[in-house]
């Protein structure tokens, strides 16, 4: 039987699966979450090993809040293989009163060449192959069968029949990334990712012709040195999956508080705007090898009335291990000196 619950919760489910990049593992720090930015991003960092952490909470002020979690570590040269690099990902997220939740393992394996002499311009490619796993919970739903004509009874049934409450698929994401000095004053990024190539199926109903769209990521950025001390590092992120797309640009402003040998402090903020949804403030600091990012979502969409503009509170933190190994020369004694 068809009813009006089913017809809804299908559509709910339709919803989240073309809406993926609107809700799920969604960051506005997306220039800290760099394996949910693009595959190919694993490696480009200046170090031996990368570990990466996120949180997101969002819609507190107007439902049970979404959270999303990242953790991700990477490595350039693995296992001694010049310009192979690798990183493995984990993601968690949950929304809503249905605790609809999506978890995934991904693993990305890139490849770095240097185009000129001079290594200044680099490009790097990677795929990522995953499993996810996409679950519900019926318990805390109601449905129209659990009204009694005045008021809503949990002890009625909802006389529903749901076929699966879990889904768990293959998936497979690619990426292009180039980074280029033009100077010691001027540094540029940009990359071109596809998520979900292999369009999986969502439905949990068994609909076979609902899948999830192919998600596309066009980023870039640039590290330009205004003063001494004072840097501007512009950047941009545009997506589309589906019908849907997303426009996120603005600037952080950095200042140098100390840069010598083996020592890097610097503190920094900026203002970011994505089209039609939301503006966004966030501050950070660099402390040697340790990266904090914290943003703060204001909401502009037409949901403002409901959330009195508040969006969602983001924490991002990287720590870049750099093993050194000292270079053990060989001396000879010369017999004459002895």
């Amino acid at each position: 039987m068809v009813t009006k619950a089913k017809i809804s919760a299908l559509v709910f489910g339709c919803l989240f699966a073309s809406t993926l990049f609107a809700q799920d593992l969604h960051y506005s720090l997306f220039d800290m979450t760099p394996l949910n930015l693009n595959p190919a991003t694993a490696g480009q960092f200046d170090g031996d090993f990368r570990f990466v952490g996120n949180h997101r909470h969002q819609w507190k002020s107007v439902t049970v809040p979404y959270t999303t979690f990242s953790v991700a570590a990477d490595t350039r040269d693995f296992f001694d293989g010049k310009n192979f690099h690798t990183g493995l990902q984990i993601n968690q997220d949950r929304a809503g009163d249905s605790r609809f939740n999506t978890f995934m393992v991904n693993w990305s394996m890139g490849y770095s060449k240097y185009m000129n002499a001079d290594s200044s311009f680099v490009l790097s490619g990677a795929i990522m192959p995953g499993v996810a796993n996409r679950s519900i919970d019926y318990t805390d739903l109601r449905f129209d069968n659990q009204y009694n004509g005045w008021t809503y009874d949990g002890a009625l049934s909802n006389n529903e029949n749901f076929q699966r409450e879990s889904r768990t698929y293959f998936n497979l994401a690619a990426g292009l990334y180039g980074s280029y000095e033009l100077d010691e004053d001027k540094k540029f990024n940009a990359g071109f990712s596809l998520f979900n190539l292999t369009s999986p199926k969502q439905s949990f109903f068994n609909e076979d012709a609902i899948k999830l769209d192919t998600r596309w990521v066009f980023h870039g950025g640039a590290d330009i040195m205004v003063t001494d001390k004072i840097d501007a590092l512009p950047s941009f992120q545009i997506m589309g999956q589906g019908t849907y797309k997303e426009i996120l640009f603005g600037s952080k402003v950095r200042y140098t508080l100390q840069d010598m040998r083996g020592v890097y402090r610097a503190v920094y903020g900026g203002i970011y705007y994505r089209n039609k949804d939301a503006g966004y403030i966030m501050a950070g600091m660099d402390y040697d090898n340790w990266k904090f990012g914290l943003s703060y979502d204001v909401n502009l969409s037409s949901l403002k009335p409901a959330s009195n503009g508040r969006g969602a509170l983001e924490f991002a933190l990287i720590y870049i291990l750099k093993i050194y190994n000292p270079e053990i020369v060989q001396r000879r004694i010369c017999r004459d000196y002895m």
